[in-house]
């Protein structure tokens, strides 16, 4: 079994990213099933560009998706994307879209095919806190999430894929009072506790 997963690069002024940091720090290996890693651009377009690559590349069975959802403070698998871009800050090339489709041609919205609430289940069994989230917002996580369901219905009948968010790490609010955040270590903790539950979900 093969894995393809992502984590986005910082944005937003921020210096770091707790998808890009914990995935680069997730096992290779989880259970028998090969992990590959894919770090993403937080740009329009181009996210979906670089996974969809990854994805010819590699012809995963599984496509995991981490994005950094700042004020969360839950690792929060994402149930549905929609078809809307709609930017609350430009991205990292300065790209703000407004109401606009992710593909002209796609569904209104795609759910995830991953196990979200297994996920939920195995990542809470770890000591770590966790929900399901029905909301993917319309920045480029969203984006991302949609455009991976996307081409998984047009090109990869065999996959299954969705989204999961992430929590700030705590070296991120130092100076935002009460705003939620995780240890790099408990992020990696989850991100592998949910693979752990997609691998056991399809043997």
């Amino acid at each position: 079994m093969k894995i393809l997963l992502t984590g986005f690069e910082p944005f937003g002024g921020e210096s770091v990213n707790p998808a890009q940091e914990a995935v680069q720090l997730v096992k290779d290996e989880i259970k028998g099933a090969q992990v590959v890693k894919c770090y993403v651009p937080v740009v329009f377009g181009k996210a979906i560009e670089t996974v969809h690559e990854a994805m010819k590349k590699e012809n995963p069975d599984v496509v995991l998706c981490i994005g950094q959802a700042g004020g969360r403070y839950e690792i929060t698998p994402e149930r549905v994307a929609i078809n809307c871009d709609d930017a609350r800050i430009p991205d990292n090339e300065g790209n703000s879209p407004v109401d606009q489709p992710v593909f002209a041609d796609g569904a209104p919205a795609y759910f995830s095919t991953l196990p979200i609430k297994k996920m939920v289940e195995y990542i809470k069994a770890a000591n770590v806190p966790s929900a399901i989230s029905n909301t993917a917002g319309t920045y480029v996580c969203n984006h991302l999430m949609y455009g991976v369901r996307y081409y998984i219905e047009k090109e990869f009948p065999n996959t299954i894929g969705g989204f999961m968010h992430v929590p700030f790490l705590h070296e991120q609010v130092m100076n935002k009072k009460e705003t939620a955040s995780l240890s790099k270590d408990d992020v990696v903790k989850g991100i592998e506790a949910a693979l752990e539950a997609i691998v056991d979900s399809l043997s």
